[in-house]
C-alpha cells in the first residue's frame, strides 16, 4: 500500500533519513574509490543496488535474445526487427505512463505488478516463436513487454532521496549509475548470444525474464530506501518545465549517435568490437564521479556534449585514414569516454528540472527520448551504410553530437547555479 508521507518521516525506522556525506575541500586529493566507498555505505544502499542490478542485466539481453530467437525460427531478420522496433515504440507510449503511476503510489506498488505483466510478454513471446504461432502474436506479446518499469530511474529516485541537499554525493550516485548501465548494455548481449548458442534459441528470452521478476522483488523488498509517494502532487507535467524540452530534444539526439554508432559498428567490423566503446563508457563514468563535479550544470552539459562530438570523430578518422580494424578498435574506446560524464550531466539537469513528486516521470521522459533517438539513429545509420559506405556512414554519429550540443546551446535553462 501506499506510504504516508504527512506522517512516515517521523516515525522511527520507518525511512532512512537523508545522509550527506562531508563536502569535496577544495584541492584536497583522495584515492579514487573513496567517493564510492562512502556512496554504498549509505544504509541500504548496497540491498537496493544488488536488487537492481539483477533487474537491469536483462535490458541488455532482450533485443540481442528476441532478434536471435525469431530470426531462427522465421528466418527473417526483418521479422526480427519489426518485432523489436514495435515493443520500443510500445515501450515510448507506455513508459512515461507506468513511471507516473510510480511516483503516486510507490515502487512496490507498481513496480511489482508492471513487472509481471511484462515477463509474461516474454514468455508469452517465446511460446509462440517455439510453437510457430501466427506471426502477429509476436507483435502482440512483445509489445506487452512495455511495462517493464524504469528500474535505473527508480534506483536514481532513491539516490535522489537519500541525498538530496548534497550535491556532490549525487553527483557520484548518477555516476555510479551510469557506469552500471553501461556494464549491463556491454553485458548483457553477450549474455544473451552465449545463452542462445549454447543451449537453445529461447535461453536468452527465458534467463532475462527471470532475471528481472528476480531483480525488481529484490529491490522493491527493501522499503527502507524507497521515497516517499506524492499521490496529491499539483506538480505539473515535466514537460512544461522551462528547458526540460530543449534537454529530452538533446537526449533525442544523443540517442541517435548511440544508434548510428552501433549499426554502423556493426556494418564494419561486427559486434564484439562495440564492447570497447561502452567500456570506455563505463571507466570515464566511474573517474567523472569521483571528481568535483561544476557548479554550472549548464555549462558542464555543454563541455560534455562538445567533448562528445570531437570524440565521436575518431572512428571515422579511424576508418577513413585506414582499414585496420584494430586501429578502429582502439579508436572506440575514447570515443566512448564522454558518453558518460554526457548522461551523468543530463540526468542529473533533469532531476534539477522535474516538479517535486515527479522525478520518475522525469527521468523515464529522459530514457524515452534517448530509446527516440537510438531508432532514429539506427535507421538512418543503416541508410547510411547501404548508401554511402561503413566509412562516410561514421559521419552520422558525428552529426547527430553535434546537433545535441546545438540543441543544448541554444535551449536548455537552469535555474540557479548549483548542481
Amino acid at each position: 500500500m501506499p506510504h504516508d508521507t504527512a506522517t512516515t518521516p517521523t516515525r522511527p525506522g520507518s525511512r532512512v533519513p537523508p545522509v550527506t556525506a562531508p563536502p569535496f575541500e577544495a584541492g584536497a586529493r583522495r584515492p579514487h574509490p573513496g567517493p564510492y566507498r562512502r556512496l554504498l555505505a549509505t544504509p541500504g544502499a548496497r540491498a537496493f543496488t544488488a536488487g537492481n542490478l539483477i533487474a537491469r542485466l536483462p535490458m541488455g539481453m532482450f533485443s540481442v535474445s528476441a532478434v536471435v530467437m525469431i530470426a531462427e525460427a522465421h528466418g527473417s531478420y526483418a521479422l526480427a526487427g519489426a518485432v523489436t522496433a514495435t515493443g520500443l515504440a510500445a515501450t515510448a507510449a507506455v513508459a512515461p505512463w507506468t513511471a507516473r503511476l510510480v511516483d503516486r503510489y510507490g515502487q512496490a506498488r507498481i513496480a511489482v505488478p508492471a513487472t509481471a505483466t511484462a515477463v509474461l510478454g516474454s514468455l508469452a513471446l517465446l511460446l509462440c516463436v517455439h510453437e510457430n504461432a501466427p506471426v502477429w502474436t509476436l507483435f502482440v506479446c512483445y509489445a506487452a513487454t512495455a511495462t517493464t518499469p524504469n528500474t535505473g530511474g527508480m534506483s536514481r529516485a532513491r539516490w535522489a532521496h537519500l541525498h538530496r541537499g548534497d550535491p556532490a554525493a549525487l553527483h557520484t550516485a548518477n555516476s555510479f549509475e551510469q557506469a552500471v548501465d553501461e556494464l549491463c548494455f556491454m553485458l548483457g548481449p553477450v549474455i544473451a548470444a552465449v545463452l542462445c548458442a549454447a543451449l537453445f534459441p529461447e535461453a536468452g528470452t527465458l534467463v532475462g525474464a527471470i532475471l528481472l521478476m528476480a531483480g525488481v522483488l529484490i529491490f522493491t523488498a527493501q522499503r527502507a530506501t524507497e521515497p516517499p509517494v506524492s499521490p496529491r502532487t499539483r506538480a505539473g507535467s515535466p514537460l512544461r518545465t522551462p528547458g526540460m524540452p530543449a534537454v529530452l530534444a538533446a537526449f533525442l539526439a544523443t540517442g541517435a549517435v548511440f544508434g548510428s554508432m552501433e549499426v554502423v559498428t556493426i556494418a564494419r567490423a561486427g559486434g564484439a568490437v562495440l564492447a570497447l566503446q561502452a567500456a570506455g563508457s563505463c571507466l570515464a563514468g566511474l573517474v567523472y564521479g569521483s571528481l568535483r563535479p561544476a557548479a554550472d550544470l549548464r555549462r558542464r552539459l555543454l563541455w560534455c556534449l562538445a567533448a562528445m562530438t570531437a570524440l565521436m570523430s575518431l572512428p571515422l578518422l579511424a576508418a577513413s585514414s585506414t582499414g585496420s580494424l584494430l586501429v578502429l578498435a582502439g579508436a572506440l574506446l575514447p570515443a566512448g569516454a564522454a558518453t558518460a560524464p554526457t548522461m551523468v550531466t543530463g540526468m542529473t539537469l533533469v532531476q534539477r528540472l522535474t516538479p517535486e513528486g515527479r522525478l520518475n516521470e522525469g527521468m523515464t521522459l529522459a530514457v524515452t527520448a534517448l530509446l527516440g533517438g537510438v531508432a532514429a539513429g539506427s535507421a538512418t545509420g543503416g541508410w547510411m551504410v547501404e548508401h554511402a559506405g561503413t566509412v562516410t556512414a561514421y559521419v552520422t554519429p558525428v552529426g547527430a553530437a553535434g546537433l545535441a550540443f546545438a540543441v543544448a546551446a541554444a535551449g536548455v535553462r537552469v535555474r540557479g547555479t548549483g548542481a
